[in-house]
């Protein structure tokens, strides 16, 4: 369930890999159309997940195996190498820290910079030091879904769009599926539903102590030649506190240049835009919401103020590039991540699949999951034959 690029790319390997017939449920139109096709394209190398977590295995794992498939596909795909600048001193030892974590996790060429050197890699960047992934790249995401979908269906399954499921019932040996006016029967049920996650959880009765919590992120687009003022991708150090990398700036396959995105909580699942409140009641009637805001409500008001005023925005964009104008930037599509929220407010970071009965949630599958999608379904076809009675 869900023709994103982690459940296409699970149909897929079920197919290919253990011979099975599978069938896609999707309620929207086409694939990809929620988070593989709002991000920021970047096909993350490893850098920032814990040594030894899911995260850091997966990611590892799916880089070679995502270059592999773009290139026998020919889908875009660029290494165009990613600096991550430190703008203070006191910012030292996390940059210093996160090269040692990425060389812990095997990223290749990792080497870290002074300020002189990281203008030699981004002549229109600033800041005290570096640390510069040369092999980084960025990807056609939405490319990588529709051929995707393609060798599901020269595996002989199926991708049915506009098909949005209403009820799951769990029999002896089956599992049945109402999607749209029709009823499936099947042995396996995989839901990679994203920010649909938690109703389809609660159909297939496991609604778990997790709840996904929609952060919606903003972007703005580099307008003419503004777009030369950033080769590759340029980033801030991260707050080791929460799983967003804040605004940063990423060269995209078709040339453009996208600035953010930033990390507002959004009042509804699809939230794409502040006035849609569509999910408000059930986002913060969980627990773990509130307790969340609680604990980080000041961040909170700064990741506002860069949405409501774009002299904010471009304030944080200008400390990494200080040539940039606001009349430089242009609004871009933006996009909402499905982020797993703990009922004690934790925003939970590594990804997290559960197994109930017959059905396999993907419980949490944040940024990098299309970067790992290959290597997600290579793990999640692990369980699932086990299963098979």
């Amino acid at each position: 369930m869900g023709a994103g690029i982690v459940g296409l790319a699970v149909a897929r390997e079920l197919a290919a890999v253990r011979g099975a017939e599978v069938t896609v449920l999707e309620k929207e139109g086409r694939v990809g159309a929620h988070q593989t096709g709002h991000n920021s394209g970047v096909v993350h190398a490893g850098i920032y997940y814990p040594p030894g977590s899911l995260k850091a295995r997966l990611c590892r794992e799916g880089v070679a195996l995502l270059k592999e498939y773009c290139v026998a596909h020919g889908v875009a795909y660029q290494e165009v190498g990613k600096l991550v600048i430190a703008g203070t001193r006191a910012e030292r030892p996390r940059l210093s820290a996160l090269a040692e974590r990425a060389r812990a996790n095997g990223v290749p060429g990792i080497a870290e910079l002074d300020a002189l050197a990281l203008r030699e890699i981004e002549p229109h960047a600033v800041g005290v030091g570096a640390v510069h992934s040369p092999y980084t790249a960025i990807c056609d995401f939405p490319g990588v879904a529709r051929r995707l979908a393609l060798d599901v269906a020269e595996l002989g399954g199926s991708v049915r769009l506009g098909q949005p499921v209403r009820a799951i019932r769990e029999r002896p040996g089956r599992v049945e599926v109402l999607a749209g006016r029709r009823r499936h029967v099947f042995d396996q049920l995989v839901v990679c539903g994203g920010l649909g996650t938690d109703a389809v959880a609660r159909m297939a009765g496991a609604p778990g102590d997790v709840r996904i919590v929609p952060f919606r992120g903003e972007f703005y687009a580099l307008k003419g030649a503004a777009r030369d003022l950033v080769r590759g991708l340029v980033y801030p150090v991260p707050d080791p506190r929460y799983p967003f990398l804040g605004v940063h700036l990423t060269r995209q396959v078709d040339g453009r240049v996208l600035v953010g995105p930033n990390a507002v909580l959004a009042l509804a699942y699809e939230g794409y835009r502040w006035r849609n409140i569509r999910n408000i009641g059930q986002i913060l009637s969980w627990p773990g919401t509130l307790r969340m805001a609680r604990a980080h409500w000041r961040t909170g008001l700064r990741e506002v103020r860069g949405s409501l005023l774009k002299s904010a925005f471009v304030a944080d964009a200008r400390r990494y590039v200080p040539e940039l104008t606001a009349s430089d930037l242009e609004r871009a599509p933006g996009g909402v991540r499905a982020q797993a929220v703990a009922r004690d407010g934790r925003l939970l970071d590594d990804f997290v699949v559960d197994v109930h009965g017959r059905v396999v949630l993907v419980r949490n599958a944040p940024s990098p999951a299309a970067t790992s999608s290959l290597a997600i379904a290579r793990h999640i076809t692990g369980i699932v034959p086990a299963l098979v009675r």
